[in-house]
């Protein structure tokens, strides 16, 4: 493994500090990044819900669905950028449900540390979740390439609306963040990376949401 790989599983890992143990918790679940990747099928199954309303004592049924997305196809200049655009759904369709965990446990963390009654508490709760990603996760994000580490990173953002530093700084503080942030900017990584859906990652957007919709 390439030391730039591990740098990448270094990084994922903290990122990942925000976890709670719940998320741990999971053990006959099949983790995201042990599933093969079906270029053929959805990874996320659509929706499709079936309920009723009332109105002025009449009940109506109706039908909810996913979004659907309609994009004009695109004008591969040539095969390299054709297997390019194959490996970002392929990425994309790797990491996206390793995202969407990130921002449910973000979230049930968050809830939870409030519940403590100090900021004493607090930090001796996520000394010992971090202990506990260190052992659980390490091992998990090694199985991602460099690349998908990245992608997942500006994924993360896209699900939480917060960079990696950020979620970093408020589980573990700013000296911590800071250090994290230093050694990833020493190999051209940064954990303040933004997600532009609207510009630099704008295929990459477009990609997001046919796979959430169930069209990729």
């Amino acid at each position: 493994m390439s030391f730039e790989m591990r740098f990448s599983h270094f990084i994922i890992t903290f990122t990942l500090c925000a976890l709670p143990f719940s998320a741990m918790a999971q053990k006959n679940k099949i983790n995201p990044e042990d599933r093969i990747v079906d270029m053929d099928s959805p990874t996320f199954v659509p929706m499709v819900r079936v309920s009723k309303v009332f109105d002025n004592g009449d009940s109506i049924q109706y039908v909810e669905m996913n979004n659907v997305y309609v994009y004009g196809p695109i004008d591969f200049k040539n095969d390299k950028q054709r297997k390019s655009y194959n490996r970002l759904v392929y990425n994309v369709k790797k990491v996206l449900p390793i995202a969407k965990e990130v921002n449910r446990a973000v979230l049930e963390t968050y809830e939870y540390l409030q519940t403590l009654p100090d900021d004493q508490a607090r930090k001796e709760h996520m000394k010992l979740v971090e202990k506990g990603l260190m052992a659980e996760y390490k091992p998990r994000m090694k199985k991602l390439t460099f690349s998908q580490g990245k992608l997942l990173i500006k994924l993360i953002y896209r699900e939480t609306n917060s960079s990696s530093y950020e979620l970093v700084q408020a589980f573990l503080g700013p000296a911590r963040a800071s250090f994290y942030q230093a050694f990833a900017w020493m190999f051209g990584a940064s954990l303040k990376k933004a997600y532009d859906p609207e510009g630099v990652d704008r295929l990459t957007e477009r990609v997001v949401r046919q796979v959430e919709s169930g069209q990729l």
